[in-house]
């Protein structure tokens, strides 16, 4: 379906071409016509859909074309870098309709906030925020909500897994009423529906391929020990060129032992956490788009939302305990149409959490060894039995630092203001690597 076959406004459907959207994804198709009507909707549909410009499209073009003195949108997100990445892409469609946007969020210093304050007290038509940076701002009576008519929860359930859902309701509190309310979840577990009982109102629902990743990600699983991983890693990528890559670990106080174990090994890496600033995550971010360096070692702060173009790898240091988030770090690769591998690193305390995967999948996936000439070791035997009794001791952290010798070598602001609507290589294996058996 073609983005002129809906309802839109000239200028939006010049701001979709701008950005060269071809034909409408999925959800897209579903969600834009119902949002158009001004209905309630809950929608599942897992990252790398297209979901964003799903409920962008169709609110830029209300915004644009609705009367309204002061914000008429707030989108509710999980993390800094989302509502970063959703206000770049505000930006590109509102370049030519007009419409003025500010991403709300925390961990920056006086001057965003002032910028913050003035654009919720003038009225941006849209605003990104994430929650509690917004309520610090509520609490502070300048915030102009009463215009709203649109509010958005993109990844609703990452919000409520991190303990939103009291900042949810708090914020709901300042908006009016009558309004149109959108959520947007890559998962569907019970929390989410019994939020869209209390403040959907008569919602359509869309769900589409819940909890799977994309068919064109090669999987692949390799059973290692904590000082296997990297190196094993480094030979696995010998033979590929062009490398874009995200590692995940589940402990953010292992990642800058990991990006230094990298660099050892020869592989150019950075590293980011919720522990780094927010000039320096977006400035690492930004390096990484621009294909600066090739390997980004990240928490799961990336692992949701945050969109890379042709990421051609995605890592897990360690296997994620829930198999959701399994399924949205693999996500960060094969998006759109391209194709992307995923590399899973299975030691004796992760077994029970591959086993989750499985039941997720239905199907069980292939536990790989660690080639005999690479010198490394054997693999730990993967015991079903043992697994799914929960048995096995899981470490609450690093029982030991890697270090460059103990491993071997293991974004601006914008000023806030009224736009105007415009026209048309393998190393030797070291001795030891960082050890991460808590996820």
């Amino acid at each position: 379906m073609n983005f002129n076959e809906f309802e839109l406004h000239e200028d939006v459907l010049n701001a979709v071409d701008s950005m060269n959207y071809q034909a409408a994804t999925p959800i897209q198709e579903q969600a834009i016509p119902i949002i158009l009507k001004g209905g309630d909707l809950l929608a599942c549909a897992q990252t790398g859909t297209g979901k964003t410009a799903a409920y962008l499209i169709p609110i830029l073009d209300k915004v644009a074309h609705e009367p309204h003195q002061h914000t008429a949108a707030l989108i509710l997100v999980p993390t800094r870098e989302l509502a970063v990445q959703i206000d770049q892409q505000i930006q590109g469609l509102g370049y030519f309709v007009g419409a003025t946007s500010i991403a709300v969020y925390g961990g920056n210093k006086g001057p965003e906030w002032d910028q913050q304050k003035k654009a919720l007290s003038q009225g941006a038509d849209i605003i990104i925020a994430t929650p509690g940076r917004l309520i610090a701002h509520l609490q502070l009576g300048y915030v102009k909500f009463d215009q709203i008519k649109h509010l958005v929860l993109d990844e609703a359930d990452r919000m409520l897994d991190m303990g939103f859902l009291g900042d949810i309701m708090k914020i709901m509190s300042f908006l009016p009423s009558p309004k149109q309310t959108l959520m947007f979840s890559a998962t569907m577990p019970h929390k989410i529906g019994d939020l869209a009982k209390r403040i959907l109102n008569d919602p359509q629902e869309v769900r589409l391929a819940v909890s799977r990743p994309a068919e064109r990600i090669d999987q692949q699983f390799y059973m290692a020990g904590d000082n296997q991983k990297l190196p094993l890693l480094s030979h696995l990528l010998t033979q590929v060129s062009d490398t874009s890559m995200v590692l995940f670990t589940s402990r953010k106080n292992t990642v800058e032992p990991i990006v230094r174990a990298l660099r050892k090994l020869g592989l150019k890496a950075n590293g980011i956490s919720s522990d780094s600033d927010q000039g320096e995550r977006e400035q690492v971010l930004r390096s990484f788009k621009n294909r600066e360096f090739p390997v980004l070692v990240a928490t799961d702060v990336l692992s949701r939302g945050i969109d890379i173009d042709n990421l051609s790898h995605v890592v897990n240091y360690d296997v994620p305990r829930d198999p959701e988030d399994y399924v949205h770090r693999i996500g960060r690769t094969a998006r759109a149409a391209s194709k992307g591998t995923a590399i899973t690193f299975i030691n004796e305390a992760d077994q029970k959490y591959v086993l989750k995967i499985e039941r997720l999948f239905e199907k069980e996936v292939e536990k790989r060894t660690i080639p005999e000439e690479l010198g490394l070791g054997s693999s730990p035997v993967f015991n079903a039995r043992r697994s799914s009794g929960g048995g096995g001791h899981r470490d609450r952290g690093p029982r030991k630092g890697p270090s460059a010798e103990g491993q071997g070598n293991a974004g601006s602001k914008k000023p806030f203001r009224r736009k105007k609507p415009r026209s048309k290589s393998a190393a030797k294996a070291p001795s030891s690597t960082p050890t991460n058996s808590a996820s």
